[in-house]
């Protein structure tokens, strides 16, 4: 029962600073605290139920998402649609038409066509007795149409209540008409004057309803809807709200294994609207690419049939003068001519011819990027070449000029935003201008090539007649007007083929269908958990913060493990109505307690001096109504039964106890005999039990400190010992008064009661390092008014009630549920 002294422990210094502290928090006493409080746990878990049940029935609003995957070609290019081949870094794609077309899709101007296309401003949901349900306008049984040139109150609710036949009733809101209205024309906001709710009112199919705040009309849904609703409710939201709503709802991700496949994907609270609206927008986004892609080849083919114009002039001037010095001259048939000269030269002057043309295409790209006319650029292939990067680098020079055009409008020209946005620019400039001059370096190269090898075919000529050479120059000039005119010819061709033929680069390979999709959210599980553990968490942040603020002690192995001050013994609870437990229920589990306390009070004296006089035990606490009085009365009655002369002394001369339970006058006591006013024989008073006497403490005296520190008292103490075997003193509390430690130096056993959930920890910080300081010797422990009920153990096998019939309380007793569960676990394992 008492553990073994640690003789060493005075010497450690830093072991001695532990003595008497707690740990911050206790888990097991919080945990069994949770156990005993489960019906709380029980009942927020039922109305978690409760509320999550009404969410998801009435409230919770289902998200739904459709998809749509697409190829991207790379069969063509434009300034318009960069080449796929170019090699940007975009994360870790090389997609560049793709990220493109992303941004084609993501980008306010594609999106506001879309709004106003398909009057996207206009939501349509229908009401029930509580939740509202967005349906897609092909699910209403009526379109609203507004009239835009009016201006028109937006998140304003408009029911529609159906009334037999072609006829809707019109019912606004009781309130919040606003003077503040929209205009779709303008889209902006505009102020008018004030005016009353306009009145419900009745109207049929195509007829218009006109109020201050509102204009629109009713048109017939021409196919039957799939769904049939009691109610419309129309709300008009903003064109910028809308295009804001609607961005912020779609998604673009390219697949992994192939780069020019886009999945685009929408969600929204209607799934026909999703799907409805992804393929009108790849729709408008073909037409789109496909426009952009033929103004390319269009204005190449008008270029070129401007130079052909001039070409054919050439033409026919070269071929008058041709077949003037032919008739004239007589010229056309010289005799020994050099064909295989003539042939060359006229090879290599077609070459020439050629190349002249392409750089006066690439001579119209570069004027036409440098005056910024991008919509006037020709395609590269007049020009002779296809570059993926010049073509990907004016494309972003003119993303990069249209941005910094809208920069403008909100930065100064010396911002950091705009300068960096300059300094972007210039990189292009320099990548386009880079491109370009390779070009133009790479035909000059061949024009000086083929002016040294038609040199080398001249000196062939030198030996003919000047005349004759004169013919010759002039067959060779028409030679290489007419290639210039074919080489033209060629491109125009290409140019209008490309025009007739083209077709968007945009595939739709998986168009967005409604297959009855599951809605993607919201979680309705995921938010019924969080309900119901969210108020499960409020009953246990009140058991938290009140383990955290409690500062009782709750918990015996605490006790011991911060104390180490031996431990006596574990008194339960007091069912009896006065404090003579040990005398009116001897039989009782509280009474076997402190006959185990009188056993175990041997090894506190065991090193106490040997006179052969009677032992004083002295009985304390840290403050009253811990139960000190109580274990002093029942220890000395369970002595004095053992046949021991036993005396009570009560004094607590500052509030006296004793009398009352044993129904002794207090006249006299203590107090009395400490101020010489009474003898010792006088306040000595018999009890029931024939070997324990008691003296009551008397009237308060003015001055208990001196009284009980005079000579006079511990004389009176000497004359006890000689009488009795055992002087039982119920002292003062120690964390009140200083009395009890003085008293000490005289006791033989020190007795130190801690109330079970009444005591605080920091109480026993004095106690415990007076007792390690050898300040005080012979103490022990008792703990007092431990619930059983509790269930709480403390490691020394010490108990009562175990259902056994042993004690009077067992007759009545039923383990605790947990205690019943373990044994038949025990029992289940035992069987042999």
């Amino acid at each position: 029962m008492i553990p073994d002294k640690d003789t060493t422990i005075g010497k450690n210094e830093p072991q001695k600073e532990k003595y008497g502290s707690f740990a911050l928090f206790d888990i097991e006493h919080f945990l069994r605290r949770i156990l005993r409080n489960w019906y709380w746990f029980v009942f927020m878990l039922f109305i978690g139920y409760i509320i999550s049940w009404v969410y998801s029935k009435y409230y919770a609003q289902n998200i739904y998402a459709s998809d749509l995957s697409l190829s991207i070609s790379n069969n063509t290019s434009s300034y318009f649609t960069p080449n796929q081949s170019i090699n940007f870094i975009w994360g870790q794609s090389g997609n560049q038409d793709g990220v493109y077309l992303k941004k084609m899709l993501l980008s306010r101007s594609h999106n506001e066509f879309l709004v106003k296309e398909l009057d996207l401003f206009v939501n349509y949901s229908t009401k029930g007795l509580i939740k509202s349900t967005y349906i897609d306008k092909t699910d209403s049984p009526v379109f609203l149409q507004i009239d835009k040139k009016h201006l028109q109150q937006v998140n304003y609710p408009i029911t529609l209540i159906p009334k037999g036949g072609d006829s809707y009733e019109v019912i606004l809101p009781e309130e919040g008409q606003s003077t503040s209205l929209y205009s779709y024309e303008s889209e902006g906001f505009q102020s008018i004057s004030g005016y009353s709710r306009p009145a419900n009112k009745v109207i049929r199919i195509n007829e218009w309803y006109n109020s201050p705040n509102l204009r629109f009309r009713l048109i017939k849904n021409t196919t039957t809807p799939n769904i049939k609703v009691n109610n419309i409710v129309v709300n008009l939201n903003t064109v910028n709200q809308s295009v804001n709503d609607i961005v912020s709802t779609i998604g673009v991700e390219f697949d992994k294994e192939i780069a020019t496949i886009m999945i685009i994907s929408k969600k929204g609270f209607n799934l026909n609207s999703t799907v409805n609206f992804l393929n009108k927008s790849v729709a408008e986004l073909q037409k789109k690419r496909l426009a952009d892609k033929n103004i390319v080849n269009k204005n190449t083919d008008l270029y070129l049939q401007t130079n052909i114009d001039g070409i054919r002039k050439k033409l026919d001037s070269s071929a008058a003068v041709l077949n003037y010095l032919k008739t004239s001259e007589k010229l056309y048939n010289i005799k020994d001519r050099d064909e295989k000269s003539l042939d060359k030269i006229k090879e290599l002057e077609a070459k020439k011819a050629d190349i002249l043309s392409k750089i006066s295409s690439l001579n119209n790209i570069k004027n036409t990027l440098q005056a910024q006319n991008f919509d006037k650029m020709i395609s590269t292939n007049a020009a002779g070449f296809e570059d993926g990067f010049f073509t990907a680098s004016v494309t972003e020079l003119k993303a990069l000029y249209i941005k910094r055009r809208e920069m403008a409008t909100i930065y100064k020209p010396n911002s950091e935003p705009m300068k960096e946005i300059d300094r972007l620019i210039n990189e292009a400039k320099m990548g386009s201008s880079g491109a370009l001059g390779n070009y133009y370096t790479k035909y000059y190269d061949e024009i000086n090539k083929i002016d040294r090898q038609v040199a080398e075919a001249n000196a062939d000529l030198t030996s003919y007649p000047e005349k004759e050479r004169k013919y010759l120059d002039a067959e060779r000039g028409y030679s290489m007007i007419e290639a210039t005119y074919n080489s033209l010819l060629g491109r125009q061709n290409e140019a209008q083929l490309k025009v007739a033929t083209n077709q968007s680069d945009i595939t739709v390979i998986d168009p967005a269908k409604n297959l009855g999709q599951a809605p993607i959210g919201p979680n309705v599980k995921a938010i019924k958990s969080a309900i119901m553990f969210g108020l499960l968490l409020f009953p246990l942040l009140f058991i938290l913060i009140g383990e955290a603020l409690d500062n009782k002690i709750r918990n015996i192995k605490e006790l011991l493990s911060a104390t180490k001050i031996p431990l006596l013994g574990v008194i339960g609870n007091n069912t009896n109505e006065n404090m003579l437990t040990v005398l009116e229920q001897p039989k009782s589990s509280v009474s076997e307690a402190f006959r185990g306390i009188r056993a175990n009070m041997r090894f506190l004296m065991e090193n106490s001096r040997e006179d052969g006089k009677g032992k004083i035990i002295l009985i304390t606490s840290s403050v009253g109504g811990e139960g000190k009085t109580y274990i002093s009365i029942n220890l000395a009655s369970v002595i004095g039964l053992s046949d021991k002369k036993t005396i009570l002394l009560g004094m607590d001369l500052r509030k006296p106890k004793i009398f009352g339970d044993f129904k002794i006058d207090n006249k006299y006591g203590i107090s009395n005999y400490l101020t010489g006013e009474v003898e010792i024989d006088q306040i000595i008073n018999k009890t029931r039990i024939p070997g324990l006497d008691v003296a009551t403490s008397g009237p308060i005296p003015p001055n208990p400190s001196e009284l009980l520190m005079s000579g006079r008292n511990i004389k009176f103490l000497e004359e006890l010992k000689e009488k009795y075997d055992f002087i039982i003193i119920d002292s003062p509390p120690v964390g009140l008064v200083a009395d009890s430690y003085e008293l000490m130096k005289y006791s033989d056993a020190n007795i130190y009661v801690v109330r079970h959930e009444y005591t605080e920890k920091y109480m026993l910080k004095m106690i415990t390092e007076k007792y390690h300081n050898h300040e005080v010797d012979h103490l022990g422990l008792i703990y007092n008014d431990y619930n059983k009920k509790q269930g709480y153990g403390y490691g020394y096998g010490y108990g009562y009630g175990y259902g056994y019939g042993y004690f009077d309380e067992d007759k009545n007793y039923k383990e605790p549920l947990l205690i019943r569960i373990r044994n038949k676990v025990r029992a289940i394992f035992n069987r042999k």
